[in-house]
């Protein structure tokens, strides 16, 4: 075990950090809710700000930065359907509805008590086992991301709203418009029609608000929905809630975790497996079925993505690996303040790590305080009238879609994907899917070519390969077992096997 256990004080020491660390989260709520502006972005733009002062303060107020952005994504996605970050879109599921049915505060207030228990969870796995979570994520190969990605295509069951065709056919549009762009191994393009523009591809970022922003307002602008009052008689979660869902938000925030500590996946990933694994799992959702107001639905996520938060900062602080986009910005800030993140700073300043996990709790607290409070306010959005809101939401979907690389084509693309997002929900086409797609395109891409390479130029040798290693043995059984969960013929024949009533 580590020594150095003193730095773990040391934020809740020092009034300044303390505020620092506030300030961060504070901000990184806010910026989250807004669609566009990623919490990668701030810390970006943080490392300029923070270039000369000392190492803690700077790391401070990142941390606080990056626990409130994780978290803010959820706002706008329960109360708009406009998830203000990848890992918001599971969110969205289950808390737009609850909101259209007068409960926003209710749900925001559970969502903030979910994200504040998956951060704590995430913090104590850091903490306690953050060297053999890093060895886990060590022994992963480029076949094994492969199916981890190609896993979460079976996600596209519980996000088809009851058509699997239609999920898999905007799933497999997802593929395709991730692979547009300049080709990572040989710099061709693919898919540009000669384009120059087109090289750069298309932000999945871009496809998430045009899908869910734009084609939510212009949704909104045809049909003649009355703004719902709101119910706001508490915002703390009932006891009962959280008691009985113990096990799922258990389950859910170890899925955040284990995913966020895999470099190169994160809480976007982590919450759809773990919204899949809860809508597969839980009997009887309340008080209404998934995708129409389920509280399992709104846990799930929200436990999974702020959980990957402590499994990001794993394989940062032991191996020098980011575990997301954000931890690979922290790296670079590290190294510039004259740390270098791996096994030799947790050997000679293991004092640091402790720092950045006491660092962690403190804007956990902040977040439970920042999360509930204005809860009644934000509640008040639901009840605007359209002619004020649509326009409002016009207006964030622009400004976040532009900041993300300030082109004006990314504009385009937005509006274009926005009127797309429209006549899928028209035509009853499943959105999700399609931002899942453009999500797992550039892993099962890149990590397919690379495992292919490492075989040789075999591809029957990357596929023999899956079935003589215990990692992927482990995958494709938890994939069988998906589908067997999944399909309800195949879910009956199995069980006539076993000798039970299907």
């Amino acid at each position: 075990m580590y020594t150095g256990l003193e730095g773990f004080l040391v934020p809740f020491m020092s009034i300044t950090l303390v505020w620092w660390i506030g300030v961060g989260t504070f901000v990184g709520l806010y910026v989250g809710a807004i669609p566009g502006l990623s919490v990668t972005m701030a810390v970006s733009l943080l490392i300029s700000f923070t270039f000369t002062w000392d190492v803690l303060p700077a790391l401070a107020i990142m941390v606080g930065i990056y626990t409130g952005g994780v978290y803010g994504g959820a706002r706008s996605g329960i109360l708009l359907n406009i998830p203000g970050a990848p890992a918001a879109v599971a969110s969205g599921f289950d808390g737009y509805p609850l909101a259209k049915m007068g409960l926003a505060g209710e749900a925001m207030g559970l969502s903030t008590t979910q994200s504040v228990i998956g951060d704590f969870f995430g913090i104590i796995i850091l903490a306690l086992f953050a060297p053999l979570i890093a060895q886990l994520a060590l022994s992963f190969m480029p076949r094994d991301y492969f199916l981890l990605a190609f896993m979460g295509l079976f996600l596209v069951g519980s996000l088809s709203e009851g058509n699997m065709i239609k999920a898999l056919v905007t799933a497999f549009i997802g593929i395709l418009v991730g692979l547009i762009g300049m080709d990572p191994e040989t710099g061709q393009g693919r898919m540009t029609f000669g384009s120059l523009p087109m090289l750069g591809g298309i932000h999945f970022v871009i496809v998430m608000i045009g899908t869910f922003g734009i084609s939510e307002a212009l949704v909104q602008l045809q049909t003649k929905v009355h703004p719902v009052k709101q119910q706001i008689t508490r915002v703390t979660p009932r006891w009962d809630v959280i008691w009985d869902n113990m096990w799922l938000t258990f389950r859910a925030s170890t899925i955040g975790v284990v995913v966020g500590a895999l470099p190169g996946t994160g809480g976007d990933i982590a919450a759809l497996m773990a919204y899949d694994h809860a809508k597969r799992t839980v009997k009887n959702p309340y008080p209404k079925p998934f995708g129409q107001g389920a509280y399992q639905g709104l846990i799930a996520p929200e436990c999974a993505c702020n959980a990957a938060i402590g499994g990001a900062f794993v394989p940062m602080m032991t191996l020098g690996i980011p575990g997301d986009s954000v931890t690979a910005v922290l790296i670079g800030a590290l190294i510039i303040h004259g740390l270098r993140p791996g096994p030799m700073l947790m050997r000679e300043q293991p004092e640091f790590f402790w720092f950045v996990v006491g660092s962690l709790v403190l804007a956990n607290i902040f977040l439970y305080i920042c999360g509930m409070t204005g809860i009644r306010m934000f509640s008040k959005i639901v009840e605007v009238p359209k002619p004020i809101i649509i326009p409002i939401i016009i207006v964030l979907t622009f400004v976040g879609g532009y900041s993300i690389q300030n082109s004006i084509a990314d504009i385009y693309w937005m509006i274009g994907f926005g009127i797309v997002g429209y006549f899928m929900k028209r035509y009853a086409y499943p959105v999700a899917p399609l931002v899942l797609g453009v999500i797992l395109s550039p892993i099962i891409d890149s990590n397919f070519r690379r495992g292919v390479q490492m075989t040789h130029g075999s591809v029957m040798g990357f596929f023999h390969e899956m079935t003589t290693n215990a990692i992927p043995l482990v995958l494709l059984a938890m994939m069988f077992l998906t589908l067997v969960v999944a399909n309800a013929k195949v879910s009956a024949w199995v069980k006539q096997l076993l000798g039970k009533k299907p």
